[in-house]
């Protein structure tokens, strides 16, 4: 009797090892499933934040917020070189610290890991330690792992996450935060295309505009706020032959006068441009093509009724006041004008490549107002 009741618990025994095994397996596959519903979460939410219509930086302490939220971090902060010095692009580390967190680079605990390209693990093993890198604080960070960040074998920067408490990340699967990093490179990969054309644009000398990269970036932004907007292009036509036949400063002059008339006549919520020569861009944000029309016909017509003097001849009959003064010869500016209709989120490059390619093909003698 007494075999048989022992015999009775050793099988008990031996079906709760095989209960808790199976449920710890079960419970290792729903976090590994968990996990990687998080990662396709992030991941998703990292695409959805390259997107949206704001700067590179706004994106990059998105990016880092996403991962503080994602994945219960206390600590994160991503740090990139900028081709002069080390910039804390995202933290939510006390600003005070900033300066500690950009020179990670210098401290030798990371110079191996920035060289082999792997994650550092640190962590202290008392309350009263502290991590090699902090200079002045002791209670924020107990442990920390760093990411070296590197695009096409080249070193941007580094990730660092911290915590405050000891061993943080001791049973941490440092796959998924590896999974986590490229993603970040990928990210920044892709807002380095947007960086460079945050950059370009620039002030034009003599019409006093933005060039056209200033279209594709804050533009846009202006522009996308509405379902549909008109994209005008005009082409200062006789510009070359003024150049040419009078001289460049009249020329100069020209685009000046055409430009300041223009400007002067338009809503501040319409977009003026250079765009490349003698060609210039409007984008009349959320209005149809149809009303536009009239308005174009109107400011055409007056532009081409504008009177630009010889500036050389008449600078050197200033000077020569007892001289016999050289007739000015006065030269009107000639335009054509093609306008389309631009529909939110569609490629506007393409649109005013369209535009640029139909006024590059006109006959010189077109004057109407033309519809692509």
């Amino acid at each position: 009797m007494q075999f048989a009741v022992v015999g009775i618990l050793v099988l008990i025994i031996f079906a709760l090892l095989i209960y808790n095994v199976v449920i710890s397996k079960k419970i290792k596959a729903f976090k590994n499933i968990n996990q990687k519903v998080t990662s396709l979460n992030v991941l998703q939410d990292f695409m959805s934040t390259v997107g949206e219509s704001s700067s590179v930086d706004e994106k990059i302490v998105k990016i880092n917020e996403i991962l503080i939220e994602q994945y219960a971090i206390k600590y994160s902060t991503i740090v990139v070189f900028d081709g002069t010095e080390y910039v804390v692009k995202a933290s939510n580390v006390d600003k005070k610290h900033w300066d500690t967190l950009r020179n990670l680079q210098n401290e030798e605990i990371f110079k191996d890991s920035i060289t082999t390209a792997k994650p550092k693990y640190i962590t202290v093993n008392k309350e009263d330690e502290r991590l090699p890198y902090q200079k002045m604080e002791f209670g924020r960070a107990k442990s920390a792992m760093f990411f070296p960040l590197y695009i096409d074998n080249v070193y941007i920067g580094y990730w660092i996450i911290e915590s405050g408490r000891i061993h943080a990340f001791d049973n941490v699967d440092t796959t998924i935060l590896e999974v986590v990093k490229e993603n970040i490179i990928s990210i920044f990969k892709i807002v380095s295309y947007q960086n460079i054309i945050e950059s370009m644009p620039r002030q034009d000398l003599y019409s006093d505009l933005k060039t056209s990269e200033y279209l594709y970036e804050k533009g846009r932004d202006i522009i996308d706020k509405y379902t549909t907007s008109t994209i005008c292009m005009f082409k200062i036509v006789n510009l070359e032959d003024t150049n040419k036949k009078v001289n460049r400063d009249t020329g100069n002059q020209m685009i000046i006068d055409v430009c300041d008339y223009i400007k002067d006549r338009l809503s501040p919520e319409y977009i003026f441009v250079r765009y490349m020569g003698p060609k210039f861009a409007i984008a009349f944000s959320g209005i149809e093509i149809d009303g536009v029309v009239e308005f174009l016909n109107d400011i055409k017509n007056e532009t081409e009724n504008l009177e630009v003097e010889d500036v050389i001849a008449e600078e050197e009959n200033e000077k020569n006041t007892n001289a016999k003064k050289k007739k000015v010869v006065m030269t009107k500016p000639k335009l054509n004008f093609v306008i389309t209709t631009y529909y939110k989120g569609t490629a506007l490059e393409a649109v005013l490549k369209k535009l640029e390619e139909y006024l590059d093909t006109a006959s010189a003698d077109e004057s109407d107002i033309n519809k692509i």
